[in-house]
């Protein structure tokens, strides 16, 4: 099975996919705030709608990556580097700025299950972090001289739902007891905020001192 990373490269990316998973954003700040105030149910449609919204993503990476590398392998080589340069200002700005999340109930009216589904999709589709993201984290996982890049891009992508995907239910599932535990305990989401600081850290120094032999 030719799109099947290496032992070491899928541990590593395992790793940074539950790194991930953890981390607030906007998809949690929202399956939280929809949990709190409409109940897991409707907050499960939305992390649906934001796990298509990473199918599509992976999709759009997968087929344009693949075309960067057979176009220019120095471009690929370029986007590499630049994503190593991301990883790091998102360490900088974790620790400078820490999280945004919010765990509060902000809304009161029942929404239906498309309207769940399809925010929760925008939401993820529309935000250019998540963009600028995926064109960076995954590609960092190839190389350009691998026939079955396009293959093990896509396979990445959906191991990270795989990976991910629990944790959002185990948060929603939580979600009342877990925002109280936030909100009595602020230094948790400093600690997390450190953690993918120097995860990232590391992750692009390794990426420069890789591509610079």
């Amino acid at each position: 099975m030719d799109f099947l990373p290496s032992a070491a490269t899928l541990a590593t990316f395992t790793g940074m996919c539950l790194l991930l998973a953890i981390t607030p954003g906007p998809d949690m700040t929202l399956s939280i705030s929809r949990a709190l105030s409409q109940g897991s149910k409707r907050a499960l449609y939305v992390v649906l709608g934001t796990t298509i919204g990473i199918m599509i993503h992976t999709l759009l990476v997968a087929f344009g990556v693949s075309a960067l590398i057979t176009a220019s392998p120095t471009a690929f080589f370029l986007l590499k580097t630049g994503g190593a340069a991301y990883l790091l200002w998102l360490a900088i700005q974790a620790v400078r700025y820490g999280s945004n999340l919010k765990v509060e109930a902000v809304e009161t009216e029942k929404t239906s299950v498309w309207s769940n589904i399809s925010t929760g999709l925008w939401v993820n589709l529309l935000n250019p972090k998540v963009i600028i993201f995926f064109m960076t984290f995954l590609p960092q996982f190839v190389t350009a001289g691998d026939p079955a890049v396009t293959q093990k891009l896509i396979f990445l992508g959906f191991f990270f739902i795989f990976v991910g995907s629990p944790v959002n239910v185990l948060v929603i599932l939580a979600a009342d007891r877990l925002a109280k535990w936030l909100q009595a305990n602020p230094k948790v989401l400093r600690g997390v905020d450190y953690t993918f600081a120097g995860v990232f850290s590391v992750f692009a120094i390794k990426i420069f001192m890789t591509q610079a032999k």
